[in-house]
């Protein structure tokens, strides 16, 4: 849920959270189904320009590889996506099986063929199960709707390991006063790691704005949003991230041939409260990770310091274990290849109550027998707990999210294909 706490002092009286989920967003209309492991969404966007951002795995699904050329004319129509099977490591049937996908939904809503996108997330190197999905497709397409019941039910069709569905939507005042939607649906709880992960995320607009336009904002999003969360540490083969305006306000965020700094801020609060979705509900996860590294010489040390906290696994089963180990902290940081000097170092944690100092300066803090200390431990029994770090070396600052790693983890994945 996105609060107040989400904006900057500028932004708080032009974002607010709305309702709705991608169906916020008018004349976007979705259903979705599922028949055990598998499920489909269909989401109609009729005429939007649309651009996307995809998995960097050298291993890349067969609805991805379809999907980008899709959209290499920057219009879509209408978007298809199953779980239960990822549709990689399937060569030239997988290609088919997308577009006997794309040609069953084109017939029943009379879509242009080269005007629908794929997407598909479950488990690699097995053939769809075509029968279901088409059967899947076809009661799907009886209860295409506007309604915030059907953004729901689409965002629950394309879980996979996911314990809850996951959508957001917001309205934006742009700089002209006038008024804009945006509102998106996504899945992803494991193999989720930088670069993006085993993540579908569709985000709806009614703004007016041309596919390089779309491109340049949601590059910007992404950047500090799904790109900053680590799960597992494991880079997926399907991550896939649309994002298609329908242009039904008839405002464009174009101000001055620059993109109206509302309108990102926007989507960039969307994709960070749908990334911090995903890290809360991280594979067997108890606790959410939020690490803070501030003070850094470059925004790419900031970035490359907090992932490898929120990426470390022994910092994670610290947190599952409530023990504020802030040497695995450090630890994570000095590998992490940011520029920084240990005696100037400072890290805290945090959570709604309470915020301690572990290393102030690069001088120890939290030892036996410290108020510091039992602060820390009280802290880390919390559910969200936010490590801060900041290495006095610059201006520049990142947050990554994660989760606690846990025993659940290790058994929901050893038992994933069985």
């Amino acid at each position: 849920m996105i609060t107040k706490n989400d904006l900057s002092g500028e932004f708080i009286d032009k974002i607010i959270s709305i309702d709705g989920g991608i169906c916020a967003v008018s004349e976007v209309e979705v259903s979705g189904v599922r028949n055990g492991k598998y499920g489909v969404s269909i989401i109609i966007c009729k005429d939007s320009n649309v651009t996307g951002v995809f998995t960097s795995n050298k291993v890349i699904a067969a609805p991805v590889q379809y999907t980008k050329k899709i959209i290499e004319d920057g219009k879509v129509s209408a978007i298809i996506a199953n779980s239960g099977n990822a549709n990689c490591f399937t060569g030239d049937q997988g290609i088919f099986d997308c577009e006997k996908t794309v040609e069953t939904l084109s017939k029943i809503f009379e879509i242009p063929k080269n005007q629908i996108a794929t997407a598909s997330t479950g488990v690699i190197g097995r053939k769809m199960p075509m029968d279901i999905i088409i059967e899947l497709i076809n009661q799907a397409s009886q209860n295409v709707e506007n309604s915030n019941e059907a953004s729901i039910n689409a965002a629950k069709a394309i879980m996979t390991t996911d314990t809850v569905y996951k959508e957001a939507a917001v309205e934006v005042t742009l700089e002209n006063n006038k008024k804009i939607k945006i509102g998106g649906i996504c899945k992803g709880t494991g193999m989720i790691a930088p670069n993006m992960g085993t993540m579908l995320c569709f985000i709806a607009t009614d703004a007016v704005a041309d596919q390089k336009v779309l491109n340049e904002s949601l590059k910007n999003s992404v950047n500090d949003s799904f790109n900053m969360v680590i799960v597992d540490g494991d880079e997926s083969t399907n991550d896939t991230v649309l994002l298609f305006a329908n242009g039904k306000s008839g405002n464009s965020i174009l101000v001055d041939n620059n993109i109206d700094k509302n309108f990102q801020e926007g989507l960039n609060i969307l994709c960070k409260d749908l990334a911090k979705q995903m890290a809360k509900d991280g594979e067997g996860a108890t606790k959410f990770l939020e690490v803070e590294v501030k003070g850094a010489k470059t925004k790419i040390d900031a970035q490359i310091a907090s992932k490898s906290v929120v990426k470390s696994s022994l910092v994670k089963s610290a947190v599952f274990g409530g023990d504020p180990n802030w040497g695995r902290i450090v630890a994570a940081v000095g590998y992490s290849g940011a520029y920084m000097d240990p005696d100037d170092i400072t890290i805290a944690i945090s959570s709604e109550k309470n915020l301690v100092n572990l290393v102030l300066d690069g001088e120890i803090l939290a030892f036996e027998g410290t108020d510091n200390l039992k602060t820390a431990e009280s802290i880390m029994n919390e559910k969200e707990i936010k490590i801060i770090v900041d290495l006095k070396e610059g201006t520049y600052d990142a947050i990554a999210y994660g989760c606690d790693l846990t025993y659940d983890y290790v058994k929901i994945n050893a038992e994933y294909t069985t």
